[in-house]
């Protein structure tokens, strides 16, 4: 027992070693890690976008076409700042940034309100932020239902003012925001990204780690003690493990407490519940990184194949887009990857205060994930070892 911690004693220590000396390394595990959350979580700061540039395209050029117009200006999120002759002209004027959308209202808008159909206004909006789209959306909903309502008064011919009231709201409603409590979006969808940012970031260097051996045909660090006995698949694994995620338990309370308490996210989660959740999250994380890194046979190729993941497992996770509403296959195929359910607890437990048996299933999840690609990585291991190191090309590696 005591030769075996030694030994991954050693390759831990030896790992360290290897990361200090490489500036790439570094940069990947410590830089990005530090500056990548501030400057996303900065972009998305202001939560809500508040007098968002509108062009109209009034094809209807009736009284009621004009009143909507007018209530959407009105509104807090939506400026309507020109109109256009037709869509084409709107379209060059969102190409000039004079726009960030357009309101379009057809021509039989008002004949359909007044025949009792349903008609429709179309928005189009400027996807270089989604906060545009949210604007747009919700001002215009807000209108329609507010002139639907009155339209709906008028249809009955008056009344008292209760009957009115009575008449434009028979179910009265009322807004209760649990969680995210500005109804922003840096709120729901930065904690997700963070997550992300740690296990794509520890990739990313394990990978470089993993191409610089391939690049220069050195193994001997990785593989070897300082007596020049072969440690073990098993032990070198676990030892490397250890050294990646010792070092992101420090870069995890950086990114995920301290980013958002700079940014006034919500922390509602007991730190002690999100410590002992992100255990098995930075083990599977690691083991995962090391699997899928030892295919990287230079330096560079962890960038090719890692970078694009990013967007491809941030939207498969669930968080940006219905969990329920995600085809099975793809659940299927996101439940294999560890931010998956990384983002999924973090998130219950920071933004909603879930306690560490609301989040079991996620927990145990990672475990398995931890425990399936330790072996994965043992296997990768001797595989590499097998194809890469001269020394050993075609022998058995213990």
């Amino acid at each position: 027992m005591k030769k075996l911690l030694l030994d991954i004693y050693y390759v831990w220590i030896n790992e360290l070693k290897v990361v200090f000396r490489d500036p790439a390394v570094i940069l990947l595990f410590f830089i990005v890690p530090l500056a990548y959350p501030v400057l996303y979580s900065f972009i998305y700061n202001n939560e809500v976008a508040h007098e968002v540039k509108v062009i109209v395209v009034d094809d209807s050029h009736s009284a009621l076409s004009r009143e909507f117009k007018r209530k959407v200006d009105a509104t807090a999120d939506v400026k309507v700042v020109g109109y256009a002759a037709d869509m084409e002209e709107a379209r060059e004027a969102l190409r000039r940034k004079e726009a960030y959308g357009i309101m379009y209202i057809p021509g039989d808008f008002s004949q359909k309100i007044n025949t009792q159909r349903q008609t429709s206004v179309s928005l189009y909006a400027d996807m270089s932020s989604l906060l545009f789209y949210k604007a747009m959306m919700l001002s215009a909903t807000e209108v329609s239902l507010d002139m639907g309502a009155d339209i709906r008064v008028a249809e009955t011919g008056g009344g008292s003012q209760e009957e009115e009231a009575t008449t434009r709201q028979t179910v009265e409603s009322e807004w209760v925001v649990l969680y995210n409590t500005q109804n922003g979006f840096a709120s729901f969808f930065v904690p997700a990204i963070l997550i992300l940012i740690i296990q794509q970031t520890m990739m990313l260097g394990i990978a470089t780690i993993i191409g610089t051996h391939n690049d220069k045909k050195r193994f001997t660090i990785a593989s070897h003690t300082s007596e020049g006995k072969n440690v073990g698949a098993l032990k070198l694994t676990i030892g490397k493990a250890f050294c990646y995620a010792s070092l992101y338990m420090l870069i995890s309370a950086w990114v995920l407490r301290v980013v958002p308490y700079i940014f006034k996210f919500p922390q509602i989660g007991d730190p002690f519940t999100i410590a002992t959740f992100l255990m098995p999250f930075l083990l599977a994380a690691t083991f995962f990184g090391m699997t899928l890194s030892y295919f990287c046979s230079q330096r560079e190729f962890g960038m090719l194949l890692f970078v694009f993941t990013s967007v491809i497992f941030i939207f498969i996770s669930g968080i940006s887009w219905p969990w329920t509403a995600i085809p099975a296959p793809i659940q299927s195929i996101a439940n294999i990857i560890p931010s998956t359910p990384g983002i999924h607890g973090f998130v219950k437990i920071n933004t909603m205060g879930a306690t560490l048996r609301d989040v079991w299933p996620e927990y145990i999840t990672l475990w398995i994930h931890s425990a399936v690609y330790c072996l994965t990585a043992v296997l990768m291991y001797k595989w590499w070892i097998q194809n890469y190191d001269p020394k050993y090309k075609g022998m058995p590696i213990k």
